[in-house]
């Protein structure tokens, strides 16, 4: 396959950035999207040009850390990581447009990575749980029922890539929010902090400058972990039951 890529180049924080095109010849399609990626850079590394920077680490669709906008999709036209993205979903002689996430809480680093570390700090606001110091407990001491542990289950999946924030067209992340507050609120263990973790894990988020829901649904449709749109109405509920007693 032979592709015309343009790519966002950036090179840094500061900096005006813009697209630039490149050519790639004799790629595989079973490729993935980051393998064609690599291929580019050592091309562009043998030019002596400068490598085209991108987030990644496991390339297994787990961590969440790779991402892009690809044609205007989060991800590309398949909805998984963009690591587990292939080239056979291309066709020999397509233009490929490659951007960064485009979010006003995702500034640009460099080229197509972005600074994410506003979902740690969302994260950080609540998500966590009341537990003893000591010796483990015994396994069986709290029962969990099992849609409770099925629902956490659902929720945990959220690897938190961001598809969900670029994606939607406000840029909100409510969706990221309502999996990681659904997660622990659901179960007997995240009782103790369940009304102050929404609470405080929504005024984080609306700190870091993310934008409102208007239930577009975009986020859910962009999510590679299938994270469903009624989560939010859960943590809208929890929300309202919470800052009511507040």
């Amino acid at each position: 396959m032979n592709l015309t890529l343009r790519i966002w180049r950036q090179p840094g924080a500061e900096a005006p950035g813009k697209m630039v095109t490149y050519k790639v010849e004799d790629i595989s399609p079973d490729m993935s999207f980051l393998e064609m990626l690599d291929t580019l850079n050592e091309t562009l590394t043998e030019r002596g040009e400068e490598p085209v920077a991108f987030d990644h680490d496991c390339r297994e669709g787990i961590c969440g850390a790779c991402g892009m906008v690809i044609d205007g999709r989060a991800h590309g036209p398949e909805r998984t990581t963009t690591c587990q993205l292939h080239m056979r979903h291309f066709a020999d002689g397509d233009t490929v447009d490659i951007e960064p996430w485009r979010a006003a809480a995702f500034p640009v680093v460099r080229d197509l990575v972005v600074d994410r570390s506003a979902f740690d700090r969302v994260v950080g606001a609540g998500g966590y749980i009341t537990a003893p110091t000591g010796s483990a407990p015994e396994a069986h001491a709290t029962a969990v029922p099992k849609p409770a542990a099925d629902a956490a289950f659902a929720h945990a999946e959220c690897i938190g890539c961001g598809a969900c924030v670029a994606a939607c067209p406000n840029g909100s992340a409510m969706l990221f929010t309502s999996a990681k507050v659904n997660h622990l609120n659901v179960l007997p263990q995240g009782a103790p902090e369940r009304e102050s973790r929404v609470l405080d894990m929504v005024e984080q988020m609306d700190v870091e400058g993310f934008g409102g829901c208007t239930l577009a649904g975009e986020c859910a449709t962009a999510c590679p972990k299938g994270i469903p749109m009624p989560s939010i109405a859960a943590m809208n509920r929890e929300y309202l039951r919470a800052a009511a007693k507040r």
